[in-house]
């Protein structure tokens, strides 16, 4: 498969299995194929996804000084903004040409998670902008929504009960991601992107652009495709954790982002399952042929490891 099909996902919501199942069997097929397909029916609305595009912009119009006081770096669970040369998805090339800012799971102070410090279970980082923090929190739960009900279509490709992963995402260590890729720079250093080549470290990814090209796919025979942007739709991805929980039958795709030649602006929401839930290879995922290939893991372990081999200062602090 070297095309990202578009998927009708509505079906899902359906009574009538018959429509779920064939719905499912279409995510299945791009889910082992090229890893990559868009999300049509998705049931969020325009304004929505409106109001997040804006509200990111006048954020990152903000001046550097008053960003960085809101620094990733300040918070120990990937919470927080991350400014341009920050962060290096291919770490044998330069730093990436981005800046981003992180939101996670909102959970008041007194949650016991948040009070003991467990992974990936502090505060989120706001601007001094309700507007904004109302708007990232509603369309936080919206594309988690989505993203568990698409998790009954893995499941029911997968042959097993369509609630099966519920219980591991019902408080996931999901972020939802601003990025900001200035104009493509007049010098720039050798292999240097916009994000480098990298696979996503959870189960799936939602991504929402405003239109300017850059995401680039590698196929399976390592050509590199355009993934252009299709209005009203979604483009998900299968992350490394999926991946593991199924034993490599559902692929993650490496992807990149090239500088764009204007100003370009998307939204990704990265669905992780809960820091304690167990990435076991699932058993419909073995066979004689095709041993179990990773050990059991939590998924808040998994995240760490590769949350460390992204960041400068995790390193420095791991």
């Amino acid at each position: 498969m070297d095309t990202i099909p578009v998927i009708d996902v509505s079906p899902l919501a359906s009574a009538d299995e018959a429509d779920r199942r064939r719905v499912a069997a279409e995510i299945g097929q791009a889910c082992r194929g090229i890893g990559f397909f868009y999300v049509a029916g998705h049931g969020i609305a325009p304004a929505t996804l409106e109001a997040v595009f804006a509200q990111a912009n006048v954020f990152f119009g903000r001046p550097v000084t008053e960003k960085a006081e809101l620094s990733i770096e300040q918070s120990p669970f990937n919470r927080g903004y991350v400014g341009l040369g920050g962060e290096s998805l291919d770490p044998s090339k330069p730093a990436d040409l981005k800046e981003a800012f992180n939101i996670g799971l909102e959970l008041p102070p007194d949650d016991p998670e948040v009070a003991a410090g467990r992974p990936f279970r502090g505060l989120n980082q706001w601007p001094d902008d309700g507007d904004f923090r109302a708007t990232m929190l509603a369309y936080y739960d919206a594309v988690l929504d989505l993203g568990c009900r698409l998790h009954r279509g893995f499941a029911i490709d997968l042959g097993l009960p369509e609630d099966f992963f519920a219980p591991a995402l019902e408080r996931p260590a999901a972020i939802l991601r601003l990025l900001h890729y200035p104009p493509r720079p007049a010098i720039i250093a050798e292999g240097q992107a916009g994000a480098g080549e990298h696979t996503d470290y959870g189960n799936l990814t939602l991504l929402m652009v405003d239109g300017v090209a850059g995401l680039e796919v590698r196929t399976r025979d390592g050509r590199w495709i355009d993934a252009p942007h299709i209005p009203g739709t979604f483009v998900c991805n299968i992350g490394d954790c999926l991946m593991r929980w199924t034993n490599d039958v559902y692929v993650s795709t490496p992807h990149r982002v090239r500088p764009p030649e204007r100003e370009r602006t998307s939204v990704a929401f990265f669905l992780d399952a809960n820091p304690d839930a167990e990435v076991a290879v699932l058993p419909g995922c073995v066979s004689p042929t095709r041993p179990a290939r990773y050990p059991p893991i939590s998924a808040g372990d998994y995240l760490s490891e590769r949350l460390d081999a992204t960041y400068a200062f995790r390193q420095k602090t791991a």
